[in-house]
């Protein structure tokens, strides 16, 4: 396989200064205020972005150390396997999350629902867009009956 390097083009800033009992989803950080600070260099970039009410971000679990195949996720006790979770600690530790988009101030996108830790660096930023990005589910795994509460849910400490 061939391997790939990824260079930070911005990093996310937020209230959370330590992963323990910040929320573990977007939908669990409804109103939280964040901003993006893009790399001056990437800032063109950011051009018609201010036309989209919801950006996904595609950034680095950067505290995470390591990777178990199997995990015991934040809604549930028993162990799954990593590819079926959310879970930080991965072979590649890239999370997404897709926030709400308050406003554009050069090179800074303020943002709110955003649940990840002050300092993530950003890879990548993606418009939502529902028409692409919404799909029907038929079923949801083990987490048919867990999901709903992830909204009150917290982090703790299993992950860092």
């Amino acid at each position: 396989m061939d391997s790939f390097t990824f260079e930070p083009i911005g990093i996310i800033r937020t209230p959370f200064t330590e992963p323990k009992g910040m929320p573990i989803q977007p939908s669990g950080a409804k109103g939280i205020p964040g901003t993006v600070k893009v790399a001056p260099e990437y800032s063109r970039g950011l051009k018609d972005v201010e036309g989209f009410s919801h950006l996904v971000l595609l950034y680095v679990f950067h505290l995470s150390q390591g990777y178990s195949l199997e995990v015991k996720p934040f809604l549930d006790d028993k162990l799954r396997g990593v590819f079926a979770t959310r879970a930080p600690k991965r072979p590649n530790p890239i999370g997404f999350s897709i926030v709400r988009l308050v406003k554009v101030d050069a090179n800074t996108l303020h943002i709110e629902d955003i649940d990840v830790v002050d300092g993530t660096p950003l890879l990548d930023i993606k418009p939502f867009v529902p028409d692409f990005d919404n799909r029907e589910s038929e079923k949801i795994g083990w987490l048919s009956t867990k999901a709903v509460d992830a909204e009150m849910k917290k982090s703790d400490s299993r992950f860092t």
